[in-house]
């Protein structure tokens, strides 16, 4: 079966495709840098002949208001007409956990607007709601520094490896349809003021981590809901101590 990776050089791409090569599936890894562009529709139609399947894991290069909403809205239009045209069978695409919770962000409402485009489209799909990966834990850290301390919400957060976001993708890629969408997450439930502590420790970072639930995360304020999936959720096996283990300490 052929299968196209929308992002597929990226973080969460680059593992799908050889996930999926794994399994004995003819993969093409579909980005900018491999000539294949959703934005000015270089290269798409190419891509997509012949291909059962599409996994749209592509990500915004600017999360600013105007240009988020535009890459999800061209990239979108672009992405699903080819695949129409293509004959696609099955289209995937990866979003957050709490999309429709926090319209107070410009990259959320942004991701919204993407899945309206999914949902509209005569392209049987299936949209996936994943909670922020382990590998994000530095740019919440940068997010959240003011001065010597790392100020932060101490909302819940359900965080998942970027392996179990692969596994999980390819598995869904293989499957029916759902018409509808699915959450995936990690398998513990904690602070994010104490992932973050633990992140810093072992990174050898003596910074603070202060709580404030007035602390606004990406621009928007959490409570305990708003980055937790849902019972009955597809949860990962890596915890957060075990990826954290692998993570080289800076020199």
């Amino acid at each position: 079966m052929k299968i196209v990776i929308i992002g597929g050089t990226g973080l969460i791409g680059s593992k799908l495709a050889l996930n999926l090569k794994s399994r004995g599936h003819t993969v093409v890894a579909a980005a900018p840098n491999t000539g294949v562009n959703t934005i000015t529709g270089e290269g798409l139609p190419e891509a997509l002949t012949g291909a059962q399947i599409v996994v749209d894991v592509a990500n915004s290069p600017s999360f600013e208001d105007k240009p988020v909403m535009e890459f999800f809205q061209t990239s979108g239009t672009n992405l699903l007409a080819a695949e129409e045209a293509a004959g696609v069978e099955h289209h995937i695409a990866l979003s957050v956990v709490g999309t429709e919770r926090l319209q107070a962000s410009g990259y959320f409402r942004a991701k919204l607007a993407q899945e309206k485009l999914i949902k509209a489209s005569p392209v049987p799909y299936t949209i996936v709601h994943s909670t922020q990966f382990f590998e994000f834990m530095g740019s919440i850290v940068k997010s959240a520094e003011k001065g010597e301390a790392i100020h932060l919400s101490p909302a819940l957060m359900q965080p998942i490896a970027s392996d179990d976001v692969a596994a999980a993708l390819a598995d869904i890629a293989l499957s029916a349809p759902l018409g509808g969408t699915l959450e995936i997450a990690g398998p513990e439930r904690l602070r994010m003021t104490t992932l973050v502590e633990r992140y810093l420790k072992h990174m050898g970072d003596p910074r603070p981590v202060v709580a404030d639930p007035k602390e606004l995360y990406f621009g928007v304020e959490l409570n305990d809901q708003s980055l937790v999936p849902a019972q009955g959720a597809r949860t990962g096996t890596i915890n957060f101590e075990t990826w954290l283990a692998q993570q080289r300490k800076p020199q």
